[in-house]
């Protein structure tokens, strides 16, 4: 008998190497692949096929299928490097491996071993398959099986596009998740990509919870619900999946005693051991397994709604066992039964020492350890009634040099480490100076040991009217403080704290948010809530744990927008915001039919005498598009104008009509409006009529390359973005230009052969206005500016190769310091760069709707490769140029022009030279007047406050 336990270990423990090599040899693949290593490097790590088959399917599945992918779209010599080097590979794989591969890869193997050379490498076999890859394949039934509908399927035999269990992986999506008279239910929906589910009929639905391999597994009274939701959320255009909506109900009882057995079965065996029996948590998954009009599906369920569901409640079974819903950390559903081993009974905190009392029920134990986190420490373990005491004494001062929470353990002497648990004490937070100390439980109600800067702490978040109110505690030191509301794109509003001794209270209007004194909503997405510390920390607020479930997290829609105040995550507060869109303009399926469907029909209807104004997508009132609409209105042209608005971003004055971006609306007035007028490209389903006028005004005059002239757009083969401009420019009517130097770079940059009208940029005609003073005065007022004190603005362009970084190059404490406070400094970030950091010594102008405003303010001009150069000529003002990556600029993008020779003012690599520039910009200025002259003679001789006019004469007159 010892033989043989010896042989199964032995053989467990190979199995489990070969296991953990294989893991391993994935994990390097995975690596290099990310990395961008040669194809040949990668195979080599690959290794001969035929060796392991869990391993073979996993990296032709996964870093292998993806390189694959792409070595098929670079062309010619990549895709003949491939079959080279992967065909031998594939030729040695088990022939089963490849027969249960998702059905595209499987087909892409399969070509790759049979079809000749000439026709993978020069033809487009591979390049078909690779692109239907990309998209949810159309699924076919043919008697009681499912086929895929891809490229030559006429060609080759059917089993390769049968769908196999790999293709049947569903879409699961769980929307709640709660204790319903003694029941745990849940609510979702699951799906096959692609396969329909419009009603109930043949649309069959159970959840399993699957445990330990030898316990019966749990199945859970299901039906199927109406969930439209999963229709609107959908990948694939032309798919109904209504009714893949689902309930499931489970009764504890039937995992009490599963676990009951399970731990008698353990009991006994630790007593075979000589050692003492002790509870332990039983884990079940969760699955779902669902028919649909002859296709099986199994799956687990995974992925959660912001809010209430990311935070299911536990429920008390018995005195010290929970039946719990949890969640792991790849978002996937787990039901455990968990005994409490180990509860905190009382935290408290006495002369520089916090002091934790727990009790472990119905065990006696003397000696052992407690444990914070990988901490190690001692413990006192003192029997008591109904089980051991044990006393932890952790020392403040130490606690306070921690930057992460910990989770407490204990670890009695013969028995594994128990988890403290919260039960049915309280938690505390306890200041400590300028930081706490913290004793709380986490969404599993363990407990996290912590200490950090004083957070303010929510206890309350109510609508009253438009406005959310939120009320908490903030026992930090008396000041005032301003929550920072911020965007995952780096936008952020403040609003004040109101503090009143340790409370706090902040109003906050979702829908008319102040921005430059102009009432906007929040744009859609997540906004979290933080405060900057008086040390500049920032810390983040927090819900008060047993506020939660009282939260009111249902929606609330004011002028057409949803705004909802949740906790995600388990306590982190933020507030979600999404336009309110009807049924039909939701999702992939939406937009499918009004681009395919109602589009093209609205363009066969007469044209309406109207004109679409569009800058940036719709998400600004400015540029020349502006201009243009307000000399019109000067004028007194009565015919419709409609200004395409995204995300609620502007009102236009005037009395225009508002058409939301995206929405059946703006495809009527794009299909239906004789004039559109816009600053960039269209929509890629805009297609222009013949008896449309479509006037570009573009976004200024190019420094850095753009369109045919960057890099990537020379690429064999053209990137989809070449054949997306191909198929914009085609429809442009008449094309502004700044300049007579201007015109040819636009026109080899865009392959555009039309018309193009050199009228001057009309943005810029304010600059030039006769009422420039008075408009002046109204932006600085709006800005906040003092009368009489130097603006310079700092506008720097985007670079490509560092979007992300929110640095602010120029240093703009020693700019305050040597410039002094008769100065106003104001940072201008680019829309395609990540919103910069600015600290309050400066004015932070990003979200500032119209450049030529700021222009009009600004006394000298800080920037770089930007095209506001040619615009602020116009002024006659000072222009430094702060060129600090020059060189590499310019051999990363391009530029058209040749800075050290042409710029109209000082060309400087370092934050101190800019800054000594402007210390004597009046200097400089007189230096550079010269070059200044004849830069403006160049790239802006019709900049006269007049090109408005010349344009609205030749388009509308």
């Amino acid at each position: 008998m010892a033989t043989g336990v010896t042989a199964q270990s032995q053989g467990g423990t190979a199995q489990s190497q070969g296991g953990d090599q294989a893991a391993d040899r994935l994990k390097v693949v995975q690596d290099l692949c990310d990395r961008g290593e040669p194809l040949d490097a990668v195979m080599r790590a690959v290794g001969p096929g035929g060796r392991d088959a869990a391993f073979d399917s996993e990296v032709l599945s996964g870093p292998l299928a993806a390189r694959m992918d792409l070595a098929v779209k670079r062309g010619v010599p990549r895709r003949r490097e491939l079959l080279t080097l992967v065909r031998p590979y594939l030729a040695a794989v088990d022939p089963g491996v490849k027969r249960e591969l998702p059905v595209a890869r499987r087909l892409l193997c399969h070509l790759i071993e049979h079809r000749p050379d000439a026709e993978l490498v020069e033809g487009d076999t591979l390049t078909k398959v690779v692109a239907a890859s990309a998209e949810p394949s159309k699924r076919i039934r043919k008697g009681l099986r499912w086929y895929a509908e891809l490229p030559f399927r006429d060609e080759l035999p059917p089993a390769l596009f049968r769908l196999r269990r790999a293709d049947m992986v569903p879409v699961t999506h769980i929307d709640d998740i709660q204790w319903i008279d003694g029941r745990l239910r849940v609510t979702g929906f699951a799906y096959l990509a692609g396969l329909s589910v419009r009603s109930r009929r043949f649309n069959r639905a159970t959840v399993v919870l699957r445990g330990p391999r030898w316990l019966p597994p749990v199945r859970l009274r299901t039906r199927r619900v109406l969930a439209p939701e999963a229709t609107h959320g959908a990948r694939e255009p032309g798919c109904n999946y209504d009714w893949s909506g689902f309930s499931a109900d489970l009764n504890p009882w039937a995992l009490r005693w599963r676990g009951a057995v399970r731990g008698l079965v353990s009991a006994v065996r630790r007593r075979m051991r000589h050692r003492p029996a002790v509870r332990d948590a039983t884990t079940w998954r969760a699955e779902i397994v669902f028919w649909s009009r002859g296709a099986r599906g199994t799956g687990l369920l995974r992925g959660s709604s912001i809010g209430r569901p990311e935070r299911p409640a536990g429920r008390k079974l018995r005195p010290g066992l929970w039946a719990r819903p949890v969640w792991t950390s790849d978002r996937a559903l787990q039901v455990v039964l968990q005994p409490n081993r180990a509860e905190l009974a009382d935290a408290s905190v006495h002369d520089d020492h916090l002091d934790l009392k727990i009790f472990l029920p119905g065990r006696t134990v003397t000696k052992g350890h407690a444990r914070l986190g990988g901490h190690r420490m001692a413990a006192e373990f003192a029997p008591v009634a109904n089980g051991t005491e044990v006393l932890i004494s952790l020392a403040v001062p130490a606690l306070l040099q921690e930057k992460d929470g910990r989770r407490l353990w204990v670890e009695p002497k013969g028995d594994p480490a128990a988890s403290v648990m919260l039960a049915d004490s309280g938690e505390i937070r306890v200041p400590s100076g300028d930081r706490e100390i913290t004793v709380l439980g986490d969404r599993r109600d363990r407990v996290i040991v912590s200490a950090h800067r004083i957070r303010p702490v929510i206890t309350s978040a109510v609508w009253e009217g438009e406005s959310l109110v939120l009320r908490g505690r903030y026992p930090d030191a008396a000041g005032p403080r301003v929550v920072t509301l911020r965007h995952r794109s780096g936008l952020c509003y403040w609003i004040p704290m109101d503090r009143s001794g340790d409370e706090f209270s902040v109003r906050l209007a979702p829908s008319t948010m102040d921005r430059f004194g102009e009432a906007v909503p929040l744009s859609s997405g997540t906004w979290n809530m933080s405060i900057r510390h008086p040390s500049g920390e920032i810390v983040p607020l927090r819900m008060d744990h047993a506020a939660l479930s009282g939260l009111d997290e249902d929606p609330r829609t004011f002028d057409g927008r949803v705004y909802r105040m949740v906790s995600t995550r388990f306590d982190v507060p933020v507030v979600t915001v999404e336009e309110d869109r009807p049924a039909g303009e939701k999702g992939v399926a939406g937009t499918h039919v009004l681009r395919r469907v109602f589009y093209p029909a609205q363009r066969t209807e007469p044209l309406n005498d109207a004109t679409v104004y569009v800058v940036n997508d719709g998400r600004l009132y400015a540029d020349s598009v502006r201009a243009v609409y307000e000399e019109r209105l000067r004028r007194g042209d009565d015919r419709e104008h409609i200004w395409i608005v995204k995300d609620g971003a502007f009102v236009p004055p005037g009395g225009a009509t508002v058409v939301r971006a995206g929405s059946r609306e703006h495809h009527a007035a794009l299909a239906r409006s004789r004039y559109i007028v816009t600053n960039a490209f269209l929509p890629v389903w805009f297609r222009s009529r013949e008896d449309q006028v479509v006037l570009q005004t573009w976004n200024g005059t190019p420094v850095k390359h753009i369109g045919n002239d960057q890099p990537h757009m020379a690429r064999d083969p053209r990137p989809p973005v070449y054949h997306r401009q191909v198929a914009e420019v085609r429809g442009w009517d008449v094309l502004l230009s700044q300049s007579p130097w201007a015109t040819p770079v636009l026109r080899r940059a865009f392959g555009y052969q039309g018309e193009v009208l050199e009228s001057g940029l009309p943005r810029n005609d304010v600059l030039s206005s006769p009422d420039r003073d008075r408009l002046a005065a109204s932006v600085r007022e709006r800005l906040g500016l003092a009368e009489g004190k130097r603006v310079v603005l700092y506008a720097p362009t985007w670079r490509d190769y560092d979007r992300k970084n929110a640095m602010v190059k120029l240093d703009l404490a020693k700019a305050r310091e040597a410039l002094g406070a008769d100065h106003e400094l104001l940072v201008r970030g680019h829309a395609m760069q990540a919103v910069p950091a600015v600290p309050d010594i400066a004015r932070d102008v990003t979200t500032y709707p119209d450049m030529a405003d700021l222009l009009l303010v600004t006394d000298v001009l800080v920037t770089d490769y930007s095209s506001v150069m040619f615009d602020f000529a116009a002024t006659g003002r000072p222009i430094v140029f702060y060129g600090y990556d020059l060189a590499k600029y310019a051999s990363k993008r391009g530029l058209y022009i040749d800075l050290p020779e042409t710029a109209p003012g000082p060309l400087l690599s370092t934050s101190a030279e800019v800054i000594e520039a402007l210390r004597s910009i009046d200097e400089v200025a007189a230096t550079y007047s010269d070059r200044y002259d004849a830069f403006r003679a160049t790239f802006a001789p019709r900049d006269d406050g007049k090109a408005t006019a010349r344009v609205v004469d030749r388009i509308f007159s």
